[in-house]
């Protein structure tokens, strides 16, 4: 199973792409679509829809994991990354991929065991769950790739929170199956 995890954004999207097989993990690609402040909204979204097909194309995922859309005090800036959304929801579905989305909470819950966690804890989750070396920068990257942990977690039960609003996490040690790939592809 290869899973993308994207986390949108209108002027940096990160991206993970993780295999998992016979219970290992690796991380197989990652990285950060930086866009131009001076390009147009539209010209954006393109850049992010151009270089996803790209990555899509080259490691052929199965299923792609999107962080769902946040309550801003700014509406511009949530309706921007809402068009965001739209475009990289409308790519998946034009490749034929299963798509889930998740909620910041949960990723947080599956990666940290609490969806209040800081960037910074779960970037350094991500980064040990995952037996990277080093943390990757920027945290758009680290979210991305926590993402797609979470799905891989729960993307096959879509059961993101038990009765009474409790948080599912993951059952067992990650440990156990995480693994960096030494062919791992960061751009």
């Amino acid at each position: 199973m290869v899973v993308l995890g994207i986390d949108p954004g209108s002027m940096n999207t990160g991206y993970g792409v993780l295999r998992s097989d016979s219970g290992k993990v690796s991380v197989l690609a990652c990285g950060l679509i930086r866009l131009h402040r001076l390009k147009s909204h539209p010209e954006r979204i393109g850049q992010i829809c151009r270089e996803l097909e790209e990555v899509i194309v080259e490691f052929q995922p199965e299923r792609m994991a999107l962080e769902t859309a946040f309550l801003s005090r700014n509406v511009q800036s949530a309706l921007k990354l809402g068009q965001v959304r739209g475009a990289v929801i409308a790519l998946a579905m034009g490749r034929h991929l299963t798509l889930h989305e998740y909620a910041p909470r949960e990723v947080k819950s599956a990666i940290t065991g609490t969806g209040a966690a800081s960037k910074e804890q779960v970037a350094f989750m991500v980064a040990r769950m995952l037996g990277l070396g080093k943390v990757p920068e920027p945290y758009d990257v680290t979210d991305a790739l926590g993402i797609a942990l979470c799905d891989l977690l729960r993307g096959q039960s879509r059961e993101p929170f038990l009765p009474g609003g409790k948080a599912r996490t993951g059952k067992g040690s990650w440990s156990k199956f995480v693994q960096a790939s030494p062919d791992m592809v960061i751009r």
